[in-house]
């Protein structure tokens, strides 16, 4: 399963990629919006982690344009230090499955990775 990890904090990219890739996962990173949505239409990732505040583009727009643009039910997990409502349900009306506030557990992270994919394999 590929899991595309979209963080401009390179401290939680890394915490990311390393307890992803130890359960097994194949990790794609982009550090920006715009390099997030090459690898989605290049790489067709199983699921995607995203930050909402990066450059170029954010998160938002990225669940924007994957679900509208390019019509992808990939499931879609937001990471924000902004745990305001507004954006929270904002992230959920533009298409978003997840929204987990920073800091988070990296456990909490993982459990939440396989259900979603769980999820989407079976819905298939």
């Amino acid at each position: 399963m590929k899991v595309l990890v979209c963080e401009d904090d390179e401290m939680v990219l890394k915490m990311v990629e390393f307890r992803l890739r130890k359960e097994g996962y194949e990790i794609l990173l982009a550090a920006d919006g715009k390099e997030a949505l090459e690898k989605v239409r290049k790489e067709n990732p199983d699921l995607i982690i995203t930050d909402i505040m990066m450059p170029y583009l954010t998160g938002l727009e990225i669940v924007h344009q994957i679900r509208k643009d390019l019509g992808l039910q990939t499931p879609i997990i937001i990471v924000s230090s902004i745990g305001l409502e507004k954006t929270v349900l904002e992230a959920f009306q533009l298409g978003a499955d997840d929204f987990i506030t920073k800091p988070f557990s990296p456990n909490e992270l993982s459990v939440r990775v396989k259900k979603l994919l769980m999820k989407a394999v079976s819905s298939t």
